[in-house]
């Protein structure tokens, strides 16, 4: 295996790509017990047209979450239940983006590697299974409708978008569930299910060549090119609504707001970090906006703000708890007026650039979120563990055109959701 080296960092992890094109990472560290591994598809919420093999589709939406759900099952029975017997904690996730397969353990890591990778690699749908799952699959849909957290979020992105698949939440509707058959999920597991589409991440006391041995093994030897996939015309900068307010079983107001970015070129890790820094700059916890709202009760230690970045989407999102949340956009946008007019300290920026890749590299401890962002940056075309040069890379004059371009009301869309006022 290929042994790849950060010294900056005190990193190493080896890698392989077999013959059918699924890439193996390994990080070992015999000083711990546990083993954290991630088998990762490149295949998220948002692909729901694609093409394969000289046909086009177009699927309903939410079966991606469908798929992560069925994958548990086995010919012989429930993965869930053999990996609690062999002393393991499961789990797997589907964002907008991508879907993950993971598990942890402190005993018998080869036979739990063994299950996730058959499991994952073995399809077994049936009609009876998957009618079973449908109820089951809409009692979460409905679970997230009742969660104001789950709806200022997935409001945001259907307030801000015009067509992008962003606009759909991640587990579908009520009604596109029912359109999913066996027939459906087959369709997407051959489309996107393939190893040239997935990447095995694995951290902890394995030996790489254990890993790669057992890898080898599961996956077949055939590789096949994934489905092409598609998300329309690209959208606009500007917002499709300003804004959206829904009242719920809330005490106090809680909000997202999103600042719209130019999509970015795969294998770019730049963006992200000049969003991060310029989110930093204006409102992060170290700015004198964050201080001012926050003496003024305009937000509390839940306020957070972030660059995220899905598939011909970009944006810095800011979210939390407010008694009035349009006072807080409002600032927002007159502190991002004011930098952009008068600038900001060089030291200022130098030393949020230096607190950034010291959080980063104290992230690294963990094993899960390390495993994770390994995955998702491969698929994004970025080796996660360069972050330090694209550090290097970014000038405050990137930060600078971000808060110029992108903290604009023509680029921002807002959701809130609030208390319900008593009827009369």
């Amino acid at each position: 295996m290929l042994k790849r080296e950060y010294p900056r960092l005190g990193e190493t992890y080896y890698e392989q790509t077999l013959p059918n094109g699924l890439t193996v990472r390994v990080l070992p560290r015999q000083d711990f017990s546990k083993v954290f591994a991630m088998l990762a598809v490149n295949y998220g919420s948002v692909d729901t047209a694609f093409s394969c093999n000289g046909r086009h589709y177009r699927t309903p939406d939410g079966v991606a979450h469908y798929l992560e759900h069925k994958m548990f099952d086995l010919p012989e029975g429930d993965a869930m239940e053999q990996f609690s017997r062999l002393g393991a904690s499961p789990n797997a996730f589907t964002s907008y983006a991508m879907t993950a397969y993971h598990f942890q353990t402190s005993e018998n890591a080869e036979e739990c590697l063994k299950l996730g990778l058959r499991m994952v690699l073995t399809p077994c749908f049936t009609q009876a299974s998957v009618e079973k799952e449908r109820g089951i699959i809409a009692q979460e849909i409905r679970m997230y409708a009742d969660s104001p957290d789950s709806q200022v979020y997935e409001r945001l992105f259907a307030n801000m978008l015009r067509n992008h698949p962003c606009r759909v939440p991640i587990s579908g509707s009520l009604e596109s569930i029912q359109q999913i058959t066996e027939q459906t999920l087959q369709l997407c597991y051959d489309a996107f299910y393939r190893p040239s589409n997935m990447i095995l991440v694995v951290k902890g006391n394995m030996e790489p060549e254990t890993v790669l041995r057992l890898a080898e093994q599961a996956a077949a030897d055939t590789c096949y090119a994934p489905a092409i996939t598609d998300y329309g015309a690209p959208e606009p900068l500007t917002c499709a609504s300003a804004e959206t307010v829904r009242q719920m079983d809330v005490s106090m107001p809680t909000f997202q707001l999103a600042f719209r970015c130019p999509d970015v070129s795969k294998g770019d890790a730049t963006a992200e970090i000049a969003g991060d820094l310029a989110a930093e700059l204006l409102m992060g916890e170290s700015s004198a906006l964050y201080q001012r709202l926050y003496d003024a009760g305009l937000i509390d230690a839940g306020f957070s703000a972030g660059y995220e970045s899905i598939r011909g989407l970009a944006m810095i999102s800011v979210g939390g708890d407010s008694r009035d949340p349009y006072a807080v956009r409002d600032a927002i946008w007159q502190e991002a007026e004011r930098m952009c007019r008068e600038g900001f300290a060089q030291e200022d920026f130098l030393r949020l650039k230096k607190s950034a890749v010291g959080r980063r590299i104290r992230d690294l401890d963990g094993f899960d979120g390390t495993c994770y962002r390994l995955a998702a940056y491969y698929f994004d075309g970025v080796d996660y563990f360069d972050f330090q040069a694209a550090f290097d890379a970014v000038t405050p004059e990137d930060v600078m055109q971000v808060l110029k371009t992108c903290f604009v009301p023509e680029r921002t869309s807002i959701s809130v959701i609030e208390p319900r006022k008593e009827s009369l």
